[in-house]
């Protein structure tokens, strides 16, 4: 895709090397691509501790993280060191103290600080635990911050690709938006999705979830809401616009539920967690086996 070879289609989500401190290290898992981030133009610590939790009865995770990394001009001193060669999005946000009418300032800021060192950039409006970001998705403040960001990647010499990474929690008539978006201003892809702020069916205590509070779940309970935001896009969008799969990828077989469901490629995050670092070989193996009994 965009003129980049993918070794395999398992990726690295955002949120687990926010600071590009582990790339080397991650690469001999057998990631296809590693998504740094999500980083901010200024360094911040994020929500207070503690801030993430797991539900092992549910395999999902619970976090209110709040983009806690160290800056991109941080993040860059480490990209400049790395060895593997493995492929490197750049996950952008905007810091907390930035108001959302400024918010395209931090997105182009972090466009132009990473720009010579990842291969993609995917823009996060979707993370719930940052007061007021999802308020971004809807439509013209969306049009707007996208066009700020593509102006920023034409002014450069070689045109990198523009993702935008959505929540689950939209409603059809947001996603509908959100594909007329993409196809109007001609994204480079979506990555669908973000982590949810439904509870709904969990098998945790109710006691135990209030206890916890806010924010993002991920894990298996956003499975299937995951695969549904990805085939109403599907439906939506020109049959070879990229998407990125994420959110419940738990067992091989959902990463290939989520490509039959017209997903490009996937990422892991709580599926890593739980199931330990044979799990990017095991999904690659079982896609491998898919693709020769369809031969």
């Amino acid at each position: 895709m965009w003129g980049i070879t993918f070794e395999n289609p398992v990726g690295l989500a955002a949120g687990f090397d926010k600071d590009a401190k582990y790339i080397d290290l991650l690469d001999a898992f057998g990631f296809g691509f590693i998504e740094i981030g999500t980083l901010t133009p200024r360094a911040q610590e994020g929500n207070p501790q503690p801030r993430l939790f797991r539900l092992p009865k549910d395999k999902a995770l619970i976090n209110r993280m709040g983009f806690n990394n160290q800056g991109a001009a941080t993040a860059i001193s480490r990209l400049k060191r790395r060895k593997s060669k493995v492929i490197v999005g750049g996950n952008i946000g905007k810091n907390k103290v930035t108001p959302n009418e400024h918010a395209i300032d931090d997105y182009v800021y972090g466009i132009d600080t990473l720009y010579d060192y990842v291969d993609y950039f995917a823009v996060n409006l979707s993370s719930p635990n940052t007061p007021g970001l999802r308020e971004l998705q809807e439509k013209e403040p969306l049009k707007n911050l996208l066009k700020g960001c593509q102006k920023a990647i034409a002014s450069k010499t070689n045109k990198k690709p523009l993702l935008l990474k959505i929540a689950p929690d939209l409603t059809e008539g947001q996603i509908k938006d959100i594909a007329e978006i993409a196809i109007e201003l001609n994204l480079d892809g979506l990555i669908a999705t973000n982590t949810t702020i439904d509870r709904t069916g969990l098998i945790t205590n109710q006691s135990i979830v209030e206890k916890i509070g806010n924010g993002g779940l991920s894990g298996k309970p956003l499975t299937h809401r995951s695969t549904e935001v990805i085939k109403e896009l599907r439906k939506l969008l020109p049959e070879n616009f990229p998407i990125i799969a994420v959110g419940g990828i738990m067992t091989p077989e959902d990463a290939l539920e989520k490509l039959k469901a017209g997903a490009t490629l996937v990422q892991i995050y709580t599926g890593f967690i739980y199931n330990g670092p044979g799990f990017v070989k095991n999904i690659n193996k079982t896609i491998l086996k898919d693709l020769e009994q369809i031969d």
